[in-house]
């Protein structure tokens, strides 16, 4: 299973909207908003390579309930 980097939405590969590639690694996006938001601003959601340090931020992520 792999995780959309926006959302945190759990899929399998081929269920993925749309894969991105930024600074060398693949990333899975879940639908066009959440492509749209990580093309906007992909180094706020770009994992940190080993041994760099993470960015704190005031980003939080909002989960939503179906109703």
């Amino acid at each position: 299973m792999l995780s959309d980097p926006v959302c945190g939405k759990r899929m399998q590969h081929v269920k993925a909207h749309a894969i991105i590639e930024h600074e060398g690694v693949a990333y899975h996006l879940c639908c066009p908003r959440c492509q749209a938001e990580f093309e906007r601003s992909p180094q706020a959601y770009a994992k940190p390579a080993v041994g760099e340090k993470v960015k704190k931020t005031d980003r939080q992520a909002v989960r939503r309930q179906r109703v």
